[in-house]
């Protein structure tokens, strides 16, 4: 029998939470509680953990507001996550469960995250399947374009981007990994701000906490002439997955094949990952396609995997 605990800040129930992480098919360190609650001010935290009897099989990273129940929005990603041990018939139960909670208190929407499948160490879609037999009005709502190269199989790259290397090898652009998230952050942030009047998603002082916290997955490489840094990219690091954050530079750094050098620098420097993910390109509920950030990525060898994101009525 399936039962469910809301999640609540106590240390045993963080731990067990922490734990079936460590041991999932389909979790990351973005799971856990110490990455999740770095900016638990902004959200109404409304985690789930699914039980078989006493075991625990399944957690949810949710989320609510106004009344709908969101994979949580502080993540780029975030389904069920489930244990080598869960299968289709538990997963099918914990859909079936989940709506029948989700009503009890009033909740009246779900709007779902997948993970995507490149990050699974298992093949992990039992949610995918319950999803269409229990949630009969499911749709997609969002499918977003995220580019991804199979390091196992890896495409040659376009001619722009090897042009790009040679003049960054000319110009004498040392690639290594830095601690100096300060200086990227100035540059990332002039970039964002005189580009696209933005911010990135994190502050210098959030990107340092959490990198403090995960300090074999959170990493920084920087593109250098002459010691002076002139772009760079900080990448997350899971089981199966590296994945840029932020890639960015100066205008010099760019012209000089800087991001080239640090894509080469990343590819060559881990050893047990499968896939090297550069993330979304897609805008605006998914629906306006940034075609060249996507032909930039596509030039490295990069091809798409889609995030999902699902909606049903309760």
């Amino acid at each position: 029998m399936i039962t469910i605990v809301r999640y609540s800040a106590k240390e045993e129930i963080t731990h067990e939470w922490d734990r079936f992480i460590e041991g999932s098919r389909n979790g990351t360190f973005l799971f856990f509680r110490a990455y999740m609650d770095y900016h638990k001010e902004r959200f109404t935290d409304h985690s789930l953990m699914f039980y078989n009897d006493s075991k625990l099989i399944a957690l949810l990273p949710a989320n609510e507001r106004e009344n709908v129940l969101y994979s949580h929005q502080g993540l780029t990603y975030g389904g069920l996550i489930i244990g080598s041990d869960t299968t289709t018939i538990h997963v099918i139960e914990i859909f079936e469960c989940l709506g029948n909670y989700l009503k009890s208190i009033g909740i009246t929407r779900v709007r779902y995250k997948d993970i995507p499948w490149i990050y699974h160490t298992l093949p992990s879609e039992e949610p995918l399947y319950a999803m269409h037999v229990v949630c009969k009005n499911y749709k997609i709502v969002e499918r977003d374009v995220s580019s991804t190269i199979d390091l196992h199989n890896r495409l040659k790259w376009r001619e722009s981007r090897k042009s790009g290397l040679r003049n960054a090898r000319k110009h004498n652009i040392k690639v290594t990994f830095s601690e100096d998230y300060a200086t990227f952050w100035r540059i990332l942030n002039d970039n964002l701000l005189n580009k696209h009047n933005a911010k990135p998603v994190h502050t210098l002082e959030e990107i340092t906490l959490l990198h403090d916290r995960f300090p074999r997955n959170i990493l920084l490489a920087v593109a250098q002439q002459d010691g002076n840094i002139i772009g760079g990219s900080v990448v997350y690091v899971t089981k199966q997955v590296i994945h840029t954050q932020y890639i960015s530079a100066t205008e010099e750094g760019k012209h000089m094949g800087a991001i080239d050098a640090t894509i080469d620098f990343l590819l060559d420097s881990f050893d047990s990952q499968r896939y090297f993910d550069f993330g979304k390109s897609t805008e605006a509920d998914s629906y306006t396609l940034n075609r060249n950030l996507l032909f930039q990525k596509e030039g490295f060898g990069a091809r798409t995997v889609c995030y999902d994101t699902y909606e049903w009525t309760l």
